[in-house]
């Protein structure tokens, strides 16, 4: 649950530190004091995205902390799946704005995605506000509220899990028969560019072999003239380069015995004798293989004559290129013809895919439907005391629909609030104020088998006063006691202030030009003054102040 909240140059806040306890706690205050600019810098917590108009105004950067206990809850999986440092105890969430634009949040002194930060705010405070009574008009916050009543989390796994399986095969069959289609009536024209590839019985490195040898047989005659004459020049009979090194190393040889350094000398003239002797013999060799051979040289530019047309006409830019093409036409036309196999194949597998869904659906269906009787009688026995003496609740699970990410159950809330009004459907009859009470109902209800941390309800009593008030404080005290959970409510209303056992008043202040928010806990003898205020207006009278008194008598 949230323990300390500190929030510098946010909006009208300068600098804010501020503790809050387990249990009920209530926020009041003028309107326009601030609490919304309170829940703006807690919302941001939860991964909400920046506005640069929030930072106050002359900062550079403006920056939200928040620690959380969580030694009651189960929070181990979220921090070690998502690599973060956890002692098992708290956690603390930072969000840094900068006048550059600039956003970041770090959970635990480490750098995070907003996409993390608010997975784990998602599961850290729960922020109700006049908006979100909107919500329970839709039909799949409706089936949201009887999911977490069925507590049917594993259920509900499997059933995506298969149906996740499930639309990814129909989107591959009809991907399947799409192309199939295309294909078919393009089949006789790949059959015949196939065919050109395959006569042309192309090889991977053959137009650069084919390249090579037409410029040899191309100038046959000046290459094989010039190695002729290298190699006399080489092997001539008395200016040739090799018996003349011969003849030096044998002057220089017969000079060893009498100057030694001659050895060595006679030693790399010899070396170079055989040498030059190689080469003038390859010379020799390459020089006789050399011909001048029309046929060939004819069978080479119309090789490649051939090779430049198909990578014209498939626009390719090598041989590699064209035989790829060619692997890729072969492949397509054996799925043309073996698609009637595998569109079978796969239509196989989505009906035993279909059969499991109908059983996985089933098993959602009947924890629903089992939870939409427990959802009805406790429903039922919340919203009487708050004013429906005569309320009707009823929740309709129909599960004959299509199948869909959630299973094939639409869900609808049927409601009531008089005894001459028949039943129907919730959006369409019920006001304003029946719907603060049938949302606070809900919250209530499903936090009770929820374990959520903390929970924020933004004035939820709109529409309401008087004895509906206390028993709506009452409810929401008894949601704080419960499972170490920690409950806030902003309210106008005194009647539920009284109820809080922790009691905070947001005011502003001015300073010349300068506005700023502040928050503060009130002692004892503050609260009876800000409950007077809420009874009187600005002006206190000892009628208000008794009265504020008997209103915390009551709480005691």
């Amino acid at each position: 649950m949230l323990r300390t909240l500190h929030i510098q140059h946010y909006a009208l806040i300068d600098q804010l530190d501020i503790d809050f306890d387990e249990g009920f706690s209530v926020i009041t205050g003028e309107t326009g004091a601030g609490k919304s600019i309170l829940l703006g810098a807690i919302g941001l917590l939860l991964g909400q995205r920046a506005d640069l108009k929030m930072l106050k105004a002359g900062a550079q950067r403006c920056v939200i902390e928040a620690r959380f206990d969580l030694s009651q809850y189960d929070f181990a999986e979220y921090f070690q799946s998502h690599d973060l440092d956890f002692d098992g105890q708290e956690c603390i969430i930072r969000r840094e704005l900068t006048a550059t634009g600039k956003s970041r949040a770090f959970i635990n002194d480490t750098p995070t995605s907003l996409a993390d930060l608010k997975e784990l705010g998602d599961r850290l405070i729960d922020i109700h506000s006049q908006h979100q009574n909107l919500l329970l008009n839709r039909e799949d916050f409706q089936l949201q509220v009887l999911d977490a009543v069925a507590q049917d989390e594993h259920e509900h796994s499997e059933y995506t899990h298969i149906y996740k399986e499930y639309a990814r095969a129909k989107a591959e069959l009809q991907q399947t028969q799409e192309q199939a289609e295309r294909d078919k009536g393009e089949q006789d024209y790949m059959a015949y560019q196939l065919s050109q590839l395959e006569e042309a019985n192309l090889s991977e490195g053959e137009e650069e072999e084919l390249e090579q040898e037409l410029s040899t047989l191309e100038h046959a005659e000046d290459i094989k003239s010039a190695l002729y004459q290298a190699g006399n020049i080489l092997e001539g009979d008395e200016t040739g380069i090799v018996p003349l090194l011969r003849e030096a190393q044998r002057r220089i040889e017969s000079i060893a015995t009498v100057y030694p350094p001659a050895q060595e000398l006679a030693e790399r003239l010899e070396s170079c004798y055989i040498e030059e002797r190689d080469i003038a013999s390859e010379l020799a060799s390459q020089s006789e293989s050399i011909d001048y051979d029309p046929e060939r040289l004819a069978f080479a530019s119309e090789r490649l004559a051939t090779i430049h047309s198909l990578k014209q006409k498939f626009h390719a830019d090598s041989v590699a290129q064209l035989l790829a093409i060619e692997d890729d036409l072969r492949q397509r036309l054996s799925l043309i013809e073996n698609s009637d196999e595998q569109l079978r194949l796969l239509s196989q597998h989505i009906t035993e895919l279909e059969q499991q869904l109908t059983e996985a659906a089933a098993s959602l269906s009947k924890l629903r439907k089992a939870a939409a009787k427990k959802v009805e009688t406790e429903m039922c026995q919340r919203l009487i005391p708050l004013g429906m003496p005569n309320v009707q609740f009823q929740v309709v699970v129909l599960s004959d629909n299509p199948f869909s990410a959630h299973g094939r159950d639409k869900v609808t809330f049927l409601f009531s609030a008089n005894k001459n009004i028949p039943i129907q459907p919730l959006s369409q009859v019920a006001s304003g104020g029946e719907t603060a009470r049938l949302m606070l109902s809900l919250k209530a209800m499903i936090s009770g088998v929820v374990k959520l941390p903390t929970i924020i309800f933004d004035e939820i009593d709109t529409g309401v006063g008087g004895h509906i008030a206390e028993r709506m404080a009452e409810i929401m005290k008894e949601m704080g006691v419960a499972h170490h959970r920690q409950v806030i409510s902003i309210t106008h209303l005194p009647q539920i202030a009284a109820m809080g056992q922790h009691h905070y008043r947001v005011f502003k202040t001015e300073e010349g030009e300068t506005t700023t928010s502040h928050i503060v806990r009130l002692s004892d003898e503050e609260r009876i003054e800000e409950l007077a205020r809420m009874l009187s207006g600005a002006t206190l009278t000892q009628a208000a102040i008794y009265n504020a008194k008997a209103l915390l008598s009551i709480k005691v």
